[in-house]
């Protein structure tokens, strides 16, 4: 249970038309197990025995040297420190401090102050009083929560801080930050006092719902006889309201020493002067005079499965979890560690392929199936590791069938193993992927190296060279038999140290199998099992290449190093060559029409258009494509939105063909399969019918319906929709929207040179189909609703009340405007988290949200949003709308805009060096008929915001003439 803080500035884009959007094949059921986090606690240290299972033959291998590009060292008082030199992203470093404390450390009556230390180190320290830090960093552009961020598990507490570096003031000043953090935080009563309504409210906002509840149950059995059990970092809440100043004061004291801590900086700076600035701030830093010792612990060993059947009301899925616990370190110090790592990642890939395989049947036995060998539970207690089966089955009733068809598959591995021409899938897709990285060693991103650091600190993994891990994975690979691959898999099913669980339904109570039912199934499992069979279809991409046409114009926007094209079919092509990524070119294209011009008595079929894609192309099933592509980076696919259709894929650039044949093979000879169209749907009818058990879903449901006043299109779907539902409707919708592909524009970015790209533009874009039609999107009319509305909805069992505020209204989209809006969001966002967090209380993340949109007409929505105790709910209310008053009433305070402005100003520097973002700044400009080049004048719209600016703009958008209310509350009694 990873506890975030500080996550309050994120900027969630809220968006009706994008609520509706359905993902078919990610259902999610993972989400649902209700231990979602890294580590759990203690009560002393258990006697460790021998794994009862029997491991493959093992070698020690030789010891994995440390990359010689990062220097590390450690301090008189202890302190170790990681320093390297990158310059990816150019100007900017990362630091950050790491303490190998966590609630473990916590006393019987200090459970939660580890975690609370945490939240404490941002509320006052000796250089930093109050919230001076925060501020500091913000005026700075470090965005406070985005950027400025930490987080405490069960033995580790770590602070982040990404920092420019083109400051020097700024930049030593990130140090003194990180050293007040491990030593100098003051602990004020005052400030005490005031975060314990934070941190209990972040307590509800992660929790009161069926996962804490199943959870609560769940633990004693995962945890059992340990003291993870009882030490969660969250803590417990009559102890975080209670507890007396000298509590946190002493665990602070007693635990962050700097011979539990260590400084990773990595980033665009001098190794030697960063080596000094460390010196300089943690050397006078002391340890205790009688340090209290770190004690390690351990979970006992089970002979026997043990079973745990839980219900509840609010669970949605009829969910069956099987562990094998085995013991083992996740730390990486040997070649034959990391030899054994990678066939262990290398089963994993092929025992998800062959589920997915199976869900992609008719007859496929759950809805949802997964088995996965890495740390227990996420990495929740040191040292153990697990072989997890997890499985979602249609009911209660068919849940013994599910899971004994999950745990056939873990025992048809364990009896037959894997067959050659899996492997050898796995393999090359290994090597393509480091084949990648390798080529990308100049380009990695800093907070790459980061993480290896920290398990060098945390866990003691060795810290490899990108050259040697290329070489080694290049060599390991090269090794690895079909033999050693299938001894290590029959490692994997342990005969002790099992545990099943189940979660579900309330109501599916009286049709679930009996925990004696369970242990049979688990028992007879490997019943009847046969050998796996193979079903690669052994045939290309495309039969025949297509006839090229040809680029009948070209023109330089030399402003911005675009090149445009125009196709013999009408196709537009803008290509955007960089150097920002060695081996990554990007592509996305669009064209008017989407969903908006499917008749309303086929737009249920309509909507199930993007399980045509998702299905395969051609002769090849997503599994069959699989394999045919397998060590090729290069993939493409189609999309069907509301107001467009088009294209997507990316490719390393030797990959760049592949990519484009299968742009022309999703336009030409897209795949209709019966029996995956028809799992596809039953599936998520079996979604549609529990979704309804989760109070967020219906509260989800009940604001996408007010948001689009309730009209047809806007509405969420419903399990009887579903019943309209054809294929060849939606087959058919799928092959109009890309029969004519002459208004398409394609946008291309990255390693790639404009001459050697344009033979394959040539080949597989301009032999398009077209028609030259013209073509647009269709108004149907879906739009939120005028005046003032308020609804409450009632569902749920516990205090927890979550609520959505809406001001909205049309405007004139334009790029002055949409910046005059990100402002007013970006000022109302820092007083929102002032006033309902820092001030109330009564908040742990209000966020803030900002949508704008140009088609089918321009409309602006701002979004309040945040979760409370149910008491509190008229009260925080008012406090928001009251901050909006004031903006309205004052404008933007000059220090929020100076944060905004600064902000605004380190993005735009990082984004300029990011593929991603020219992709979606050159789409989103094309689509909404912009200047290319508008962003060579964003400085002169940014300079021109001032209070007086957003003050106007506050009182022009943040009117009540459109306001929104939506409640959820807890179910009456």
């Amino acid at each position: 249970m990873r506890i975030n803080i500080l996550i309050a500035s994120s900027q969630i884009k809220t968006n009706y038309k994008q609520m509706k959007k359905i993902n078919i094949l990610a259902i999610g059921f993972l989400a649902y197990l209700a231990i979602d986090g890294p580590a759990y606690a203690q009560k002393k240290p258990v006697a460790t025995k021998k794994p009862a299972a029997t491991t493959a033959k093992k070698t020690n291998g030789t010891l994995i040297p440390n990359d010689p590009n990062v220097k590390i060292g450690k301090l008189a008082n202890g302190l170790t420190y990681y320093i390297r030199k990158n310059s990816e992203p150019k100007n900017r470093a990362e630091l950050y401090l790491a303490t190998r404390i966590g609630s473990l450390m916590e006393e019987d009556n200090q459970q939660g102050l580890a975690h609370f230390t945490e939240h404490m180190a941002f509320n006052g320290t000796k250089d930093f009083p109050k919230n001076e830090m925060i501020n500091y960093l913000q005026k700075a552009g470090v965005r406070f929560g985005a950027d400025l961020n930490a987080y405490t598990g069960f033995d580790q507490t770590v602070y982040q801080l990404p920092i420019p570096t083109d400051s020097a003031e700024l930049f030593k000043t990130g140090f003194k930050i990180l050293a007040n953090w491990a030593g100098k935080v003051i602990m004020e009563g005052d400030e005490i006092d005031k975060e314990r309504g934070v941190i209990i409210e972040e307590d509800r906002q992660r929790g009161k719902n069926a996962q804490e509840r199943i959870s609560k149950q769940l633990l004693p059995l995962l945890l059992k006889g340990s003291r993870y059990e009882n030490r969660l970092p969250i803590g417990k809440i009559d102890i975080l309201q209670s507890f007396t100043h000298d509590k946190i004061k002493s665990f602070y004291k007693d635990w962050y020493r700097p011979n539990l801590q260590s400084v990773i900086a990595v980033g665009d700076f001098d190794v030697n002067e960063v080596e000094q600035l460390i010196k300089a701030n943690f050397s006078d830093l002391t340890n205790p005079a009688s340090p209290r010792p770190r004690l390690k612990y351990d979970l006992p060993d089970n002979k026997e499965p043990l079973v745990k059947i839980i219900t509840d009301p609010e669970q949605p899925y009829n969910v069956a979890m099987m562990m094998y616990k085995q013991r083992g370190s996740t730390a990486t110090s040997t070649t034959a560690d990391y030899k054994k790592q990678l066939m262990y990642s290398m089963i994993n890939s092929m025992i998800g392929a062959r589920f997915q395989e199976i869900l992609q049947k008719g007859t496929a036995p759950f809805l949802f199936a997964q088995s996965t060998y890495g740390p227990y539970q996420g990495g929740l207690v040191s040292g153990i590791n697990a072989f997890q089966t997890v499985v979602a089955a249609k009911s209660g009733a068919e849940l013994e069938k599910s899971f004994t068809a999950a745990l056939a598959e873990n025992e048809r591995i364990s009896k037959f193993g894997f067959v050659q021409s899996e492997v050898d899938v796995t393999k090359k897709n290994i090597l393509a992927g480091n084949e990648k990285q390798f080529k990308e060693k100049d380009k990695t991103p800093s907070s790459s190296f980061v993480q290896q650091y920290l398990n060098n600190f945390l866990t003691g993994s060795s810290i490899p060279s990108i050259d040697f891990k290329y070489a080694e994975t290049q060599k390991a690979v090269a090794s690895i038999t079909l033999q050693e691959i299938n001894a290590l898999a029959k490692t994997l099913i342990t005969r002790e140290n099992q545990i099943i669980v189940v979660q579900a339904p309330e109501k599916d109570k009286a049709t679930l199998p009996t925990e004696a039912q369970l242990v049979i199934a688990l028992k007879n499992a490997s019943n009847g099992v046969t050998a796996y069979v193979d079903n690669s279809v052994n045939k290309p991409l495309l039969e025949t290449k297509p006839v090229a046409g040809k680029i009948v114009s070209e023109t330089k926007i030399a402003a911005i190093g675009v090149t445009e094209l125009t196709l013999s079919n009408g196709i537009k092509v803008l290509l955007k060559p960089t150097d920002f990524k060695n081996d990554q070119i990007i592509f996305s294209s669009f064209s008017k029409g989407g969903l908006s011009l499917a008749a309303d008595a086929d737009y249920e079929s309509a909507q199930m258009v993007s399980i045509i894609p998702e299905s395969g192309v051609g002769a090849f099933n997503p599994t069959q494509l699989n394999k045919l592509l397998a060590g090729n980076t290069g993939r493409a696919g189609a999309y069907v939105s509301d107001l467009y259709q088009g294209f997507s894929g990316s490719a390393s650039p030797k990959d760049l063909e592949t990519a484009f044949q299968m742009v022309y093979a999703y336009a030409t000879n897209p795949r209709k399969d019966t029996e995956i169209f028809n799992k596809n749907i039953s599936d998520y009818k079996v979604i549609l019918e529990n979704k309804d058990a989760n109070p967020s879903s219906v509260f989800a449901d009940t604001v996408q319906a007010v948001l689009s006043s309730y009209h047809k299109r806007g509405m969420p779907i419903k399990a009887a929709d579903l019943n309209n539902v054809s294929l060849d409707k939606a087959y058919a919708f799928y092959k109009d929207r890309f029969a004519d592909a002459s208004e398409q524009t394609f946008v291309i970015v990255g390693a790639f040179d404009v001459t050697t790209i344009k033979p394959f533009i040539e080949t597989y874009l301009a032999s398009l189909p077209a028609a030259a039609k013209k073509q647009n999107y269709a108004d149907n009319g879906v739009r939120p609703p005028n005046g003032k509305i308020s609804k409450t909805v009632y569902k749920g069992l516990e205090d927890k009340a979550a609520v959505e505020l809406y001001i909205h209204g049309d405007y004139i989209f334009n790029a002055e405007n949409n910046i005059q809006l990100d402002a007013l969001k970006a000022a109302l966002e820092i007083k929102i988290l002032e006033r309902l967090r820092e001030k109330e209380s009564g908040v742990y993340s209000p966020q803030v949200g900002l949508s704008v949109e140009k088609y089918p007409n321009a409309h602006y929505y701002f979004n309040i949003s945040f979760s409370c105790a149910t008491a509190n709910v008229d009260k925080l209310v008012a406090a928001a709308l009251d901050e909006i008053s004031k903006i309205k009433t004052n404008g933007a305070t000059a220090d929020d805009i100076s944060k905004f402005k600064s902000e605004e100003q380190r993005q735009h520097e990082l984004s300029l060096r990011n593929n991603n973002y020219w992709l979606s700044y050159l789409t989103n400009r094309l689509q909404n008929g912009d200047s290319l080049d508008q962003l060579l004048t964003d400085k002169q719209r940014l300079d021109a915001i001032s209070v007086e600016s957003t003050k106007a703009s506050a009182q022009k958008y943040l009117t009540e003439d459109n306001y929104i209310r939506l409640v959820l509350m807890p179910q009456k009694k």
